[in-house]
């Protein structure tokens, strides 16, 4: 169902500020230096989770220091709603991660059914190891046991956010900070 402007409008006006990009840089600073002392020296294939990750990875790239390659991965559940289904792969990696160190960027840790699905293609390809960093945890017990997160910026509690590269029905992953959403619409059925 299409998403009506004005739908996304009166989210963005409701929607409670968690984050400001400035309160986000210095965890980013702290997430890229965690990593770093992590991986530097291993020239890992990082792996931009689409289309969330996208904001998270072009803020940690230009803060690590190391030798490494990058990649991405488009797999979904969401599908611009608000409710996850089954995965849905749009596209692979093409860098050989046989015998490699992967760090995957992802956006925000929910139930890491998506992300578990990531990380047990990338192992089945050879990947020596995989690592995870993501901007967001978001705190609850539903958590995919099969998931893991290596390396993480900030928590949110357990509501539906958007911004900084999450969205909201396939909108405001533009939003210069992390937004909680205030409203019960979920882009009309997701």
């Amino acid at each position: 169902m299409k998403t009506l402007q004005s739908d996304i409008d009166a989210v963005w006006a409701a929607a409670d500020c968690l984050y400001t990009e400035a309160q986000l840089e210095p965890a980013i600073e702290r997430l890229a230096a965690s990593v770093e002392a992590q991986l530097g020296a291993t020239d890992p294939v990082v792996i931009c989770v689409l289309n969330g990750g996208l904001v998270t990875t072009g803020r940690l790239l230009p803060k690590f220091s190391f030798s490494m390659q990058l990649d991405c991965v488009h797999a979904t559940r969401y599908r611009n709603g608000t409710r996850g289904h089954t995965v849905e792969w749009l596209c692979k990696p093409r860098t050989e991660l046989a015998g490699r160190t992967v760090l995957l960027v992802d956006d925000i840790y929910d139930e890491g059914v998506t992300l578990a699905a990531i990380q047990r293609y990338c192992r089945d390809a050879g990947a020596a190891r995989v690592y995870t960093a993501v901007l967001v945890d978001k705190q609850h017990d539903r958590k995919d046991p099969q998931a893991q997160v290596d390396f993480t910026a900030v928590s949110v509690p357990d509501r539906y956010v958007f911004g900084f590269g999450m969205d909201y029905c396939g909108y405001l992953r533009n939003a210069p900070g992390i937004y909680a959403v205030n409203t019960n619409n979920n882009c009309g059925g997701g």
